[in-house]
């Protein structure tokens, strides 16, 4: 059960991130890419008072997993995993951050601004429309 729960989390984490990166392109999918770069940003800073900055509830669950499995960990953050299980190499902990962090604020305004945008597009559509 631990083995489906490990892949499971390799699979879901990594289409999070992806969505959170990506998913502001298409707009049917804005709203939902913006609730979850909320709800990542929250996990990042609000439970982060408690766990620490940039704590991610998604890693800790794998972590718990992986731990549970005898699997130890070198890696210090899911970006230096999964750049590990792809090409092999380890990147410093603070570049795997520095560059998460930079990918999140340019995705996250560009689905607030798009979003806004939208709103606004739809909100203009109701004028000029006569209500019986």
């Amino acid at each position: 059960m631990l083995a489906i729960a490990n892949v499971f989390f390799f699979v879901f984490h990594t289409a999070l991130i992806l969505f959170n990166v990506f998913g502001w392109i298409p707009a049917t999918t804005r709203r939902w890419n913006l609730i979850t770069l909320l709800l990542t940003l929250f996990s990042w800073t609000v439970l982060g008072i408690w766990k620490g900055a940039g704590y991610c509830l998604c890693t800790d669950w794998h972590w718990q997993i992986r731990r549970a499995m005898g699997i130890k960990e070198n890696a210090d953050s899911y970006i230096v995993l999964l750049v590990q299980k792809i090409s092999g190499w380890t990147p410093p902990t603070s570049l795997a951050n520095t560059v998460a962090m930079w990918v999140f604020i340019v995705s996250f305004l560009a689905s607030v601004t798009l979003n806004v945008i939208d709103w606004f597009r739809e909100r203009g559509k109701g004028k000029g429309r006569k209500t019986k």
